[in-house]
């Protein structure tokens, strides 16, 4: 799986991203910090059985701190977009390029309204962020409709005779966006647009077409970053009812989460990250301004919104918007462990629909050719090879020698 982290220039993209995954992208108050993508590493947080069973677990990846386990996703920070990207303006398509290869995407914008449309820092509240909501939008479906154009070009010079033929067309010229036909008929159908008469779609047509399309596979979570600045409650206020039934949208402060962060790894609090406080562990060792920094975070973020939002866009991402659902697979279901003696070694992040078939082939495709049955180790019954994997089941894997 890979989260991308995208939005307009200078809203605290690299920000997030650092505060996400520790990482050390290049941050300032400018336009286009950000040239090459960075990918990192971040964690979300899924309950670990090991508490309920009663046993340490040793992760392969990632952690398990009092019965949560950390479970790591690739991050990929992409570069700010400014209005009229899709012609290649700013940094132009390399970035919407980028995009595409996320299996969803946390959007990056600013609930304080000071960066204008084009990433230049401007007084807080001059700018409402639906503004930075809907130029990633059109700037997306802008680029939709470019590579959709290009089928168009067959599809009108040989018309297709069926709904299917036109499905398959676009759906082949679209697959580089992982689009298949169902995907271009659900959105046909949004669009209110007849697929056998496609030669026939003018601009507009193509428009709410790849508008429609977009919605369906490109999925977003919107992360309202400066939460903690004055002008931001409101606005994310505004946000949030306008945003009802589109996007879930969290307030963010990337910032405090990046604070509580360090200092947690300078062992001067204990934190755990998407906590809603944290425990300082020794006042004297606080220098004057790390104290008023902390206190602040408290007063402006974790007291008003409950925690920094960062974890909780990416785990409204990856399970609430994507479904994505974890399995731990063992080896050796007395022991609940892989063939080294791990207990609970790995966490399997799995899609929706994923059944223990997928699960075999996704530890291994030589698990996966010879793929017998599989066991819910838990509750001591065989699986349905071909039903959705329970989420958060320990699963044994039998396959043949």
């Amino acid at each position: 799986m890979l989260i991308g982290v995208c939005g307009k220039t200078n809203v605290g993209k690299s920000t997030f991203f650092n505060a996400a995954c520790m990482a050390s992208a290049e941050v300032s108050n400018r336009p286009f910090t950000t040239i090459n993508p960075n990918e990192g590493v971040a964690y979300v947080r899924v309950k670990c059985p090991c508490v309920h069973l009663g046993v340490q677990c040793d992760p392969r990846y990632g952690m398990c701190i009092r019965g949560t386990r950390f479970t790591p996703v690739k991050l990929l920070d992409i570069a700010g977009l400014v209005p009229g990207a899709h012609k290649g303006r700013g940094l132009g398509n390399r970035f919407l390029d980028d995009l595409r290869r996320a299996t969803g995407s946390i959007l990056v914008v600013d609930a304080s309204g000071s960066t204008s449309p084009d990433g230049e820092p401007a007084q807080p509240g001059s700018y409402p962020p639906e503004g930075d909501v809907e130029l990633v939008e059109e700037e997306l479906v802008y680029w939709v409709a470019s590579i959709v154009e290009k089928a168009m070009h067959k599809l009108r010079r040989i018309p297709p005779k069926s709904v299917a033929e036109a499905a398959q067309v676009l759906a082949t010229q679209l697959s580089g966006l992982s689009v298949d036909k169902s995907s271009v008929l659900e959105a046909a159908a949004r669009a209110k647009l007849d697929l056998k008469a496609v030669a026939t779609w003018d601009d507009d047509s193509i428009l709410s077409f790849s508008r429609a399309l977009r919605g369906l596979c490109m999925p977003m979570v919107v992360a309202a970053n400066k939460a903690d600045m004055p002008s931001a409650r409101r606005n994310i206020e505004r946000l949030r009812s306008l945003m009802a039934g589109r996007y879930v949208v969290v307030p963010t402060s990337a910032e405090a989460e990046l604070i509580l962060k360090k200092a947690s790894s300078e062992g001067l609090i204990d934190y755990l990250p998407g906590a809603s406080s944290f425990k300082i562990l020794d006042h004297s060792r606080l220098t004057p301004a790390q104290a008023a920094a902390l206190k602040a975070v408290k007063r402006m973020v974790l007291d008003v919104y409950g925690s920094t939002g960062v974890q909780q866009a990416l785990e409204s991402l990856v399970f609430d918007v994507l479904g994505y659902k974890p399995v731990f697979p063992v080896e050796n279901e007395g022991k609940l462990s892989d063939q080294e003696g791990r207990v609970l070694p790995d966490v399997y992040l799995m899609p929706p629909g994923a059944t223990p078939i997928d699960l075999a082939y996704a530890i291994h495709s030589e698990i996966g050719e010879s793929f017998k049955h599989a066991i819910d180790v838990l509750r001591k019954v065989r699986l349905p090879s071909t039903e959705p994997l329970p989420s958060g089941a320990v699963v044994k894997i039998v396959a043949r020698s």
